[in-house]
């Protein structure tokens, strides 16, 4: 019996401890915008690649 109150406690405590980590990310902002991360990989990083030192660098490093 005594096992049985163990385990009520045990699980209280990783209930609350689950409950506080949840209401942390949600006040950090970690579920404002779900859907930004798959889209951002996708991206292309084009403006890096025409800038016009671009060039130069890669003239110099096929000699």
């Amino acid at each position: 019996m005594d096992s049985i109150y163990y385990l009520i406690i045990i699980g209280f405590v990783f209930g609350t401890a689950a409950w506080l980590l949840f209401i942390w990310a949600v006040r950090s902002g970690q579920f404002d915008d779900p859907e930004a991360p798959k889209y951002r990989m996708l991206d292309d990083d084009d403006e890096q690649l025409h800038s016009p030192g671009a060039d130069k660098t890669r003239k110099s490093t096929k000699k």
